[in-house]
């Protein structure tokens, strides 16, 4: 399988190699414009994680607001997002709710589970979907809530990481129903039951896409669930790094649909 850009290609196998898999299934003449897809989100992940303060981090999801919106920067990222856009590979009106989704992360904490929810559904969610249709699936929004369970999946498998940048997403809401705050979650405290019940919530995404069919040119845009679906069987037992098992179930469900 030939990638075409081989810069964009190894920012994303560097620093997203579960899409990166996934997207070695897209076919040829998409696949650029998939990792750039792929790319700029990796990109809105960063905003909160390399700004010193939330504020900055809401200044660098505009920057990049404003790339969706049409304004050309000479970028590793954002020119291929551009050209992407202009060849209509890509949607405005897709990207800027996964850029307003990313906002949540600058808040102090996500206050509700519904704030949760939605989080994932516009944003790891909103991305399945500007995957789905670049890749021509016949309903994209079928794939959302495949997104939103690979998001909440990488969610509950960060929680020690992102607690040592001294940050918490999980909901407010769910953390007071087991007697904790997030600030808890950042000092290292035990989260097991929130998590547990959080999963379940993933679990329900899982489920709202049961029976979803793509086609064999978009197969790509759906396999993040082959993943989601193992983190949420084995968990709280998640591999990090992801080990050969993972990597081979994706490789098995690109070639043989069966996801």
């Amino acid at each position: 399988m030939r990638v075409m850009n081989t810069e964009i290609a190894e920012l994303v196998r560097r620093h997203d190699p579960d899409r990166f898999l996934t997207a070695l299934f897209a076919p040829p003449d998409k696949r650029d414009a998939l990792l750039a897809l792929f790319a700029f989100n990796h990109e809105l992940a960063r905003a909160r994680e390399v700004a010193s303060e939330p504020h900055m981090a809401l200044i660098r999801l505009q920057w990049w607001r404003e790339v969706v919106e049409g304004t050309r920067r000479r970028h590793e990222v954002a020119t291929p997002l551009s050209d992407a856009i202009a060849q209509g590979l890509l949607l405005p009106s897709d990207l800027l709710p996964i850029v307003e989704a990313r906002e949540i992360e600058a808040d102090p904490c996500v206050e509700t589970l519904e704030d949760w929810r939605a989080y994932l559904l516009a944003g790891a969610g909103g991305l399945a979907v500007a995957a789905a249709r670049l890749l021509g699936a016949p309903d994209p929004e079928a794939l959302r809530p495949v997104g939103a369970a690979y998001g909440a999946a990488g969610v509950l498998r960060s929680v020690r990481v992102l607690s040592l940048q001294g940050r918490c997403l999980l909901p407010a809401d769910v953390l007071a129903e087991h007697g904790l705050v997030p600030e808890a979650i950042v000092g290292g405290a035990e989260a097991g039951p929130v998590l547990r019940q959080l999963a379940a919530e993933a679990r329900a995404f899982l489920e709202a896409a049961q029976g979803i069919r793509v086609p064999k040119s978009a197969r790509a845009a759906a396999l993040p669930a082959v993943l989601a679906r193992r983190d949420l069987r084995r968990w709280p037992l998640v591999a990090a790094p992801r080990g050969f098992g993972d990597r081979l179930a994706v490789v098995l469900a690109g070639v043989t649909g069966l996801l």
